[in-house]
């Protein structure tokens, strides 16, 4: 295997990875401050990062104001509200429940494509994504369906997490028509600057910047992970290596993601490994896979916490 390639499956493994642990690095945060200061913390960490990563590359910034301003609501939508969803909803929900949800955003984005766009679905794919909503029913009930009968819907944050994943698929599709003409480095930085200003005002509405002073040293650990590493170099990798790998392949790498996220969670925070947990999730993958493996070969998008 040429040299090329093998740094590139690294990089693919290690972005899925840090995904993976990031909802476990959000939990801990939350355990020092509110939601929206997580949100607005990482993501300052995280356009630094990105900002230097484009100088380094030398990135031209020539976009039309109409793609900027694009740019601006894809920042709210995927950044700000997104990631203030995500962060609410792991207040209560637990860590690896959100890392199974999550994994069946690619469903969610089949579902739209086939409602907005017309594209076609084929049996397998309307059976897939039947099977992925099985799953994550079986995930967030822990194997008791009965459970909505009575108007419960497992924890509170769980509602939101399955709201995010509809969110994220939405987001994605909207990014494909500037993906067509800017490069992914640079619609990265530019979404993520534009997020994390919504999140600015947020801050200053909400609790302002003097909850920073609450956050112990085990909450900025985790929220420099989750800056540098999540919001920054985990999205240089991925690029990285959709350059040198087929769609196709540097998606597998996301199935990944919510096996990381069961893994760590257990490990770092102690949260016990359900069977039917574990059930529902290989459930929704399963459903995933069904939905991909007869649709275009489009670059896969992450959804992180």
């Amino acid at each position: 295997m040429e040299r090329g390639k093998i740094v590139a499956i690294a990089e693919g493994l290690a972005a899925v990875i840090v995904w993976g642990a990031s909802f476990i690095a959000t939990k801990i945060a939350l355990r020092d401050v509110s939601p929206i200061t997580v949100v607005w913390t990482r993501f300052a960490i995280g356009t630094l990062v990105l900002v230097v990563f484009a100088a380094a590359r030398r990135e031209r910034v020539r976009i039309s104001p109409r793609d900027l301003a694009a740019c601006a609501l894809l920042g709210l939508q995927g950044i700000t509200f997104h990631q203030w969803l995500q962060s609410t909803a792991l207040v209560t929900s637990s860590a690896a429940t959100s890392g199974w949800i999550v994994a069946s955003t690619p469903v969610f984005i089949a579902v739209l494509g086939w409602l907005v766009i017309g594209e076609r679905l084929s049996a397998a794919q309307a059976a897939g994504i039947g099977l992925a909503a099985a799953g994550v029913l079986l995930v967030v009930t822990r194997g008791d369906v009965t459970q909505l009968m009575h108007g419960r819907f497992g924890a509170p944050g769980d509602i939101l997490i399955v709201l995010s994943a509809p969110n994220w698929a939405i987001f994605s599709v909207l990014s494909r028509g500037m993906l067509r003409r800017h490069s992914a480095a640079l619609l990265v930085l530019l979404v993520t600057v534009a997020g994390w200003l919504g999140s600015s005002v947020l801050l200053a509405a909400g609790p302002g910047l003097g909850e920073l002073t609450r956050i112990t040293a085990h909450g900025w650990v985790a929220i420099v992970f989750l800056g540098v590493l999540c919001s920054g170099a985990a999205y240089i990798f991925w690029f990285d290596a959709l350059k040198a790998l087929s769609a196709s392949r540097a998606g597998a790498f996301l199935y990944l993601e919510p096996i990381v996220a069961q893994l760590v969670a257990a490990a770092v925070l102690g949260e016990a490994i359900h069977a039917v947990t574990v059930t529902g999730g290989i459930v929704v993958l399963a459903g995933v896979w069904l939905v991909n493996r007869e649709g275009p070969a489009a670059p896969p998008t992450p959804a992180e916490a």
